[in-house]
């Protein structure tokens, strides 16, 4: 696991890691919040 870290921090630098995980977590959230949706819209019918 410290191994992987390790080589992503050497591939893309401190700096670009902060940016990549608000990206992912951006990602996570649209994600979850169209799952909602679809659910709401199953209850619905």
């Amino acid at each position: 696991m410290i191994l992987i870290i390790l080589v992503i921090v050497l591939l893309f630098g401190g700096k670009k890691i902060p940016e990549m995980m608000k990206g992912l977590g951006q990602g996570m959230k649209e994600f979850k919040d169209a799952t909602k949706g679809e659910e709401e819209q199953e209850k619905d019918k």
